[in-house]
């Protein structure tokens, strides 16, 4: 990629629009001093004192965050969040992405926040470590008031989008904002909207999920398509047949070896991932990942533009220690041209 089409393609990320339903959670970090640390009196436990409480948006708002980072004009996040302390932050935290409007964005008493409590204990001259996290999730299907203002929210924001990501991180399978009901309205949409890209990405897998656009790591693929990929040319033809049955493209990440990707007609295609410049914290980059394909395409990127994008936003994210971090088209393009 040249840098003039780089600023083609990333100059036309500030007219989409783009959508994300799905799990909204709130990732909340405390920051610990190892300094400050005590013992209970009362119990004889550790005591690890708290300096300092970041609230993020997490799962599908860290998707969304990151739309917002790369530059997309307009953000309709559909989702829910509980109507606790937890969703008063998860809220505020949305409410300062820019471009983004909260009127499809549930406050339900119905489901608790989902969230991830992550203590960071920081020592001097080394990366925040992680400690055990405390997780809340909801354990019950999702109830069908909640679903049907989801699919009512998608029917009205469709004819309206460029991309529609649609991002299931459940504790649970089926206990979350993609229900049955729900994913097979998105089934409805595609076949509605055919030109609408909608990239769907799952941590229990795509196999229950209609023919999107599938983006998923080297272990869900083996799982999806029943296959042994040992080798990148196993992967690069098992992507090509996935692609060529969903007629839709498929991204294949393989962590530290990079992308693969495939569409009908375009035979797959490897992009290495950039080189590793320091410590890294892997956390959220798939995330960013997803994001910066959805635009890309949108945009009207190629599959190997598409995917050489998404490495370096993610080549930026993994290198960002102890948060949830995004990529700035700035960046990227410092890092893929300097």
């Amino acid at each position: 990629m040249t840098p003039a089409r780089f600023a083609e393609i990333t100059r036309r990320f500030a007219i989409l629009r783009a959508g994300v339903v799905g799990d909204f959670s709130l990732d909340r970090y405390f920051d610990l001093d190892p300094a400050r640390a005590e013992t209970s009196l009362e119990t004889g436990l550790p005591v690890h004192n708290i300096t300092r409480v970041r609230c993020q948006p997490g799962a599908a708002g860290n998707i969304t965050t990151n739309l917002a980072a790369l530059g997309a004009a307009t953000l309709h996040p559909v989702g829910y969040c509980g109507d606790d302390g937890e969703g008063f932050e998860l809220r505020r935290a949305l409410s300062r992405v820019p471009g983004l409007s909260l009127e499809h964005f549930q406050t339900t008493a119905l489901r608790q926040t989902f969230c991830y409590s992550k203590p960071l204990l920081h020592r001097p001259g080394l990366p925040p470590e992680e400690l055990s996290r405390l997780d809340l999730k909801d354990w019950t299907p999702t109830p069908p008031e909640n679903e049907d203002r989801l699919i009512a929210s998608l029917r009205s924001l469709a004819p309206r989008l460029d991309a529609l990501i649609v991002m299931d991180q459940a504790g649970v399978a089926g206990m979350g904002a993609i229900s049955p009901n729900v994913l097979a309205a998105i089934g409805d949409l595609q076949r509605a909207h055919p030109n609408l890209i909608i990239i769907a990405d799952s941590r229990h897998g795509l196999g229950a999920f209609p023919p999107l656009v599938f983006k998923m790591n080297a272990a869900e693929f083996t799982t999806l398509t029943q296959s042994k990929c040992h080798l990148l040319n196993d992967t690069l033809r098992g992507a090509d047949a996935l692609a060529t049955r969903n007629r839709r493209a498929v991204f294949i990440t393989l962590a530290e070896q990079g992308i693969v990707g495939a569409a009908p007609g375009t035979p797959a295609e490897h992009v290495p991932a950039l080189p590793l410049r320091g410590p890294i914290d892997v956390v959220g980059a798939g995330d960013t990942v997803t994001a910066t394909l959805a635009l890309a395409l949108a945009a009207q990127a190629t599959l190997r533009e598409a995917m050489e994008l998404a490495q370096a936003a993610a080549s930026l994210v993994v290198h960002q220690l102890g948060t949830t971090g995004v990529a700035k088209p700035a960046e990227m393009r410092q890092l893929l041209f300097s």
